[in-house]
């Protein structure tokens, strides 16, 4: 048979969870995150950032030879591409 300090250890686990989510207060509901909306020039842009290292890594292939000419041809404008746009973003902005 159950004793008294159970059965109250029960009646309070339940009103717990009847009334504690009442008292406390909630944040307000956030709305859904829509995503970001990535526009069709930028979908290229990222694209063509992928394609063309691995374009130019299958010719050069840097683990055969020097990595150095990869870097030059083949990261090289990507890097520098993604540095322009970020610094003519940052001047529109202001």
């Amino acid at each position: 048979m159950f004793g008294l300090q159970e059965i109250l250890i029960v009646i309070a686990i339940i009103l717990a969870i009847l009334f504690v989510p009442r008292i406390m207060n909630r944040p307000p509901a956030r709305p859904a995150w829509t995503g970001v909306r990535i526009s069709a020039k930028m979908r290229i842009a990222l694209v063509l950032s992928l394609i063309y290292p691995a374009l130019a890594a299958a010719y050069f292939q840097p683990w055969h030879t020097d990595p150095v000419l990869f870097y030059y041809a083949g990261a090289g404008p990507v890097i520098t591409g993604w540095l322009f746009f970020w610094v003519l973003s940052g001047f529109k902005k202001h």
